[in-house]
């Protein structure tokens, strides 16, 4: 019979008790014996603070654990790792770093922090020799960043395309699926918790790129500016769109965008596209993500599951405390982040390249698709298909137009809708997303 391996502890400090942080205390207690056996390491929270001790919770701690100030876990010589889930940029940051120059390693799901200040706070980590953590930081539970760092560590990534927003997938899905206006939607993913009280982040695009910018640094080996990164949120799409986008054979997704060009320039995404219903990712529904990672080895492969909540997450945790725990049994291993020079440059936003989706409100009158063919065509754009509905009973004297637009760049593009917007023909602000080929 096989000798049992000597189990070691592992104390962890646990700043933050919200959602992921009960579930990681919960989930922690509920699989200890499994853990245990899988990773002969005891991992054990001995400390916790929180903003407010008094506030109900879904776990119950002994008052010797509980407490506020965070210095306590970074001071406390049998600490080992540090779970940061607080949140925000300011007191998560200056925790992060204090830990790390105390030799400790450290957990984190805040994507806000390390698409901000990652660069600084991995050197960091390499000059203390501990690393950084933060699978929970992307899509949940799925394990995307153990895949980019392990799973497919020989291949170029060549692109990914990712859903990685559960709340703008929630909205856009229920626009499509029960034609709901983008407020109604929003008001339903409130209620029923998949939004936040002030949506703010999820819908103008911006935690999905927090998540893009992580994803394109791991697989592109330098640090993305967030500067560089193109962003647009969902606010702004009608029910309209959805409708004429399928019957042209389209979904409507909040999608974030990752890939090098032949140069090595890399260019990082996030906005509402078009994505054919015939693509895996247009059955993406509710507050699933999904991440579609093309390597140049591997091919493309698919990642799904639940992006947020409680349970998903803290599994993400815990399988960062269980990569803590074998460094601390077993021996080191690199920072979290590893640059290199084979990319190194962000692609210019105006340069990208892609179809759009063009909804134009016009005077109902001859010659105005003429107009704005001209407009397209001093730039070189050209259309490749059109749809005007027909309505006779309509007497506004207006009309919808329809346009798919060829490749072109994101540049002429823009220049060609700020001229045909200038037009006396058109009566609204026009109507624009990328269409997404999802082909590399």
């Amino acid at each position: 019979m096989t000798a049992p391996v000597p189990q070691r502890i592992i104390h962890v400090g646990l700043a933050g008790l919200g959602n992921v942080g009960a579930g990681v205390h919960k989930n922690l207690e509920k699989n200890r014996d499994l853990i245990r056996q899988r990773t002969g390491a005891d991992i054990r929270v001995k400390r916790v603070v929180v903003r407010d001790p008094t506030r109900a919770r879904d776990v119950q701690l002994p008052e010797e654990v509980l407490g506020t100030d965070w210095h306590a876990l970074v001071e406390d010589p049998e600490i080992q790792v540090i779970v940061e889930l607080i949140g925000g940029t300011t007191t998560a940051h200056e925790l992060v770093c204090a830990a790390l120059r105390a030799k400790k390693i450290v957990v984190t799901g805040n994507k806000a922090l390390l698409a901000e200040r990652g660069q600084e706070l991995f050197a960091l980590a390499e000059q203390c020799g501990v690393p950084i953590y933060f699978e929970a930081a992307v899509a949940g539970g799925i394990p995307i960043i153990q895949v980019l760092q392990e799973g497919l560590v020989g291949n170029r990534i060549l692109s990914i395309h990712g859903i990685i927003n559960g709340t703008c997938n929630y909205i856009l899905t229920r626009m499509s699926q029960a034609g709901l206006s983008y407020a109604d939607a929003l008001r339903e993913a409130q209620e029923k918790g998949y939004a936040e009280a002030d949506p703010t982040l999820d819908v103008s695009g911006w935690d999905a790129a927090h998540k893009a910018i992580i994803l394109a640094s791991l697989s592109y080996g330098f640090w993305i500016p967030q500067d560089k990164v193109h962003v647009e949120g969902v606010e702004h799409i009608d029910p309209a769109d959805f409708r004429f986008a399928q019957q042209l054979g389209y979904t409507i997704k909040l999608l974030s965008v990752i890939r090098a060009d032949d140069k090595g320039l890399v260019e990082v995404r996030t906005q509402p596209a078009l994505v054919p219903l015939s693509h895996v990712l247009a059955s993406v529904s509710g507050s699933f993500n999904a991440v579609l990672v093309n390597g140049d080895i591997v091919g493309e492969t698919l990642f799904y599951g639940r992006g947020a909540g409680q349970d998903p997450t803290s599994s993400s945790v815990i399988s960062d405390l269980c990569e803590a725990a074998a460094v601390l049994v077993y021996g080191a291993r690199h920072s979290g982040f590893v640059p290199h020079g084979l990319y190194g440059r962000s692609k210019p936003v105006e340069d990208t390249v892609s179809h759009y989706y063009l909804r134009l409100t016009v005077d109902d009158v001859p010659g105005v698709m003429a107009q704005v063919a001209a407009v397209l065509g001093r730039r070189q754009i050209g259309i490749s298909s059109m749809i005007q509905p027909e309505d006779l009973e309509d007497t506004s004297g207006r009309t919808t137009i329809v346009l798919m637009i060829h490749d072109a760049s994101l540049g002429a593009m823009q220049a060609a809708l700020e001229e045909i917007g200038a037009l006396a023909c058109v009566r609204e602000k026009p109507s624009w997303m990328r269409v997404e080929t999802l082909q590399g």
